[in-house]
């Protein structure tokens, strides 16, 4: 209860804070223990850049679900060659194929969240094994999920802190800095595609569709569960197994 006091007062106290101050704060305070976590959206690309102007050689990560769009592999190499950066893949237990096998094809139809579970939330786990605290590149108004989305909070389904330095920002802002720093970015996003996550559970959107309607089109899914956003039994079995 103390450290979750400490947090609400960090909270509060870099609510009207700078992306800059923010990560400051996260790398002065976990240094090695903590790790920025990247899907290689537009929020990812602006997160990468300021972390890069304060820490040269942070940790980041991506999940490597396998069923990425070869737009958003091209990329992390872009990224990598523009800041001498290695970006480590995490992946799965299981193989695409194995997968296959042991639950039959396109699991990402017949069962959305058990998929994310395995090619995400388990990943996941093990990529935030023995740190302190990671940081993501959410929005409060990218979601009603995540309107509640502090600066600095304590991550539940984790067990460690959750940093969210651009949690302030609009899809306008992170644009304009893309467009100031001349930053690559997913040609996806000049397709339709505002989030961007597996080919075969990401579409297109209209203009008065919310920025996350095409993840999952056709389910009672906009999260994949990284984000506190998943059935209850998919955490449940993530976080005890």
């Amino acid at each position: 209860m103390e450290q979750l006091a400490e947090l609400a007062n960090v909270a509060a106290r870099l609510e009207s804070s700078r992306p800059e101050e923010i990560l400051e704060w996260a790398f002065d305070e976990f240094g090695a223990g903590i790790a920025i976590a990247t899907g290689f959206g537009a929020e990812g690309l602006v997160l990468i850049d300021i972390a890069l102007g304060i820490n040269e050689k942070p940790d980041i990560f991506f999940l490597d679900t396998e069923f990425l769009f070869p737009e958003t592999y091209e990329l992390r190499d872009r990224l990598e060659d523009r800041y001498g950066i290695r970006i480590r893949a995490v992946t799965g237990e299981h193989s695409s194929e194995a997968q296959e096998r042991l639950f039959g094809p396109q699991l990402w139809e017949a069962n959305p969240d058990l998929c994310c579970r395995l090619r995400k939330l388990e990943p996941m786990k093990e990529a935030l094994s023995g740190l302190a605290a990671w940081v993501t590149a959410i929005r409060r108004d990218q979601s009603y999920s995540r309107a509640s989305a502090q600066p600095v909070e304590w991550d539940h389904q984790w067990g460690l802190v959750k940093v969210n330095p651009l949690v302030r920002w609009t899809r306008e802002r992170i644009w304009d800095y893309i467009k100031l720093k001349n930053l690559p970015y997913n040609p996806l996003h000049d397709r339709g595609y505002p989030s961007i996550g597996c080919t075969h559970c990401t579409s297109s959107v209209t203009g008065s569709e919310d920025e996350r309607a095409g993840r999952w089109r056709g389910h009672k899914k906009t999260e994949c569960g990284l984000h506190g956003g998943a059935a209850p039994s998919v955490v449940s079995i993530v976080s005890t197994s």
